[in-house]
């Protein structure tokens, strides 16, 4: 795949590849959708964008991150951070137009202003397109209306005011974006549940392993792997439904199973640190109390 990856580090470049014409900013761009086309010759490639990509799209074909197809014809909203790879093929089923908004932000339009920072709090730029935002119609509505207004930022002419307006839209769009990915986690319980469920057996599993000293402890990234959704989905997923995150869930598990042992073997501190695989017991007995509010050792006085 090394040699099919096209690189793509301006929004120039970006108009052309899709066969639009120059945009009229060079660092910010709102794209019809609809008007976008896939030259053939540009089919199968992964292209890797030097800048912020939002979208609203429907009957876009068949998008792929890695090995992953995923075919969305109905609308959704996905975010892309510089950096990150991405292949389209076209949609080829018959009476299917694609249509929506692809909102493009140079990170250099952004450079020295509040958004340059918050912009990487938002964890949604580093979800998979499997995990993208299905909006409402009434959601649909409040988004499209922030695209007008940045759309007639652009197309006005340029005045001192206009890079501050275009940024505080911005800034809303994703404020709003937040707001419906909590809404989503609430509104899809049923599959969420079902990987809170599968998380909590891969763990238990994880930590009743005959080869967990070798093992090790799980990492995030693991287990992400293991419920094939990326870490950063499964952190706010987590969030939203436990108030932690996927690293603290593991911990919440782990004390758990060091409680369980620490009541009903006589392995010493030393030998449950180890067997959990910790190459320093200082570490485990420092997690342990900063979970617990108490010592390993005094846990397991207070059964005695």
């Amino acid at each position: 795949m090394k040699n099919n990856i096209r690189k793509i580090e301006t929004i120039h470049d970006f108009h052309k590849i899709r066969g639009l014409s120059s945009p009229l900013h060079p660092l910010v761009s709102l794209i019809d959708y609809g008007l976008t086309k896939i030259l053939s010759e540009h089919i199968g490639e992964y292209w890797h964008f030097n800048f912020y990509s939002i979208g609203v799209k429907r009957h876009v074909g068949t998008l792929r991150y890695g090995q992953q197809k995923y075919d969305f014809n109905e609308g959704l909203m996905s975010f892309i951070a510089p950096g990150q790879l991405l292949s389209i093929e076209p949609n080829t089923k018959a009476g299917l137009k694609s249509s929506g908004w692809l909102l493009l932000i140079h990170p250099d339009f952004i450079w020295n202003t509040s958004l340059a920072k918050t912009i990487k709090h938002y964890d949604f730029f580093n979800y998979s397109i499997n995990e993208a935002l299905f909006m409402s119609k009434k959601e649909e509505l409040i988004i499209e209306g922030i695209f007008q207004n940045i759309r007639q930022e652009i197309e006005t002419n340029i005045d001192p005011f206009s890079q501050n307006i275009i940024i505080a839209q911005i800034e809303l769009l994703l404020q709003y974006s937040e707001r419906f990915y909590q809404r989503q986690f609430i509104t899809r319980k049923k599959s969420n549940h079902k990987i809170l469920s599968r998380l909590e057996e891969i763990l238990t599993k994880h930590f009743n392993d005959e080869n967990l000293i070798d093992k090790g402890l799980p990492t995030v990234k693991h287990v992400a792997e293991t419920l094939h959704v990326s870490p950063n989905y499964l952190s706010s997923l987590l969030k939203n439904l436990t108030g932690q995150n996927t690293q603290q869930y593991i911990h919440e598990i782990l004390i758990e199973k060091a409680k369980e042992k620490l009541s009903t073997t006589n392995l010493s501190v030393s030998e449950i640190a180890y067997e959990f695989g910790f190459e320093h017991s200082q570490s485990f007995s420092k997690l342990f109390k900063s979970k617990t509010n108490i010592s390993p050792t005094e846990f397991r006085a207070s059964f005695n």
